[in-house]
């Protein structure tokens, strides 16, 4: 069996550039999800497909339980996605993109 040396976090970050050109270089949702099949197992691919369903929910501005009770995603992730689309970058990027409409995250502990 083949030994992998412990990464660093510069070739942990460097693997992740590769990662995100490589899907930059797709032409279409179908190409995505191509690529998603061969990268990821199923398992994996539903828990991403699960926690971006939750994203138009939040924007929406529905209860955690709510959400939890029409898509079947924990409420942990939900909580999760939900600090992750008032502080992070990407989920709102991709729902910009999107078009998706941001009604009110401004307290997050609101929507438990």
């Amino acid at each position: 069996m083949k030994r992998r040396a412990l990464p660093t976090e510069q070739d942990e970050g460097a693997a992740v550039l590769m990662l995100s050109r490589a899907f930059h270089a797709l032409r279409s949702a179908d190409e995505v999800a191509a690529f998603l099949r061969d990268l990821c197992t199923p398992a994996e691919i539903e828990a991403m497909a699960d926690r971006w369903s939750v994203v138009p929910h939040l924007l929406d501005g529905e209860a955690y339980r709510d959400i939890h009770d029409q898509t079947g995603v924990s409420v942990t992730t939900v909580g999760r996605v939900a600090r992750c689309l008032a502080h992070g970058q990407g989920y709102r990027a991709a729902a910009r993109r999107l078009g998706l409409r941001r009604a009110r995250l401004d307290t997050p502990d609101a929507h438990r």
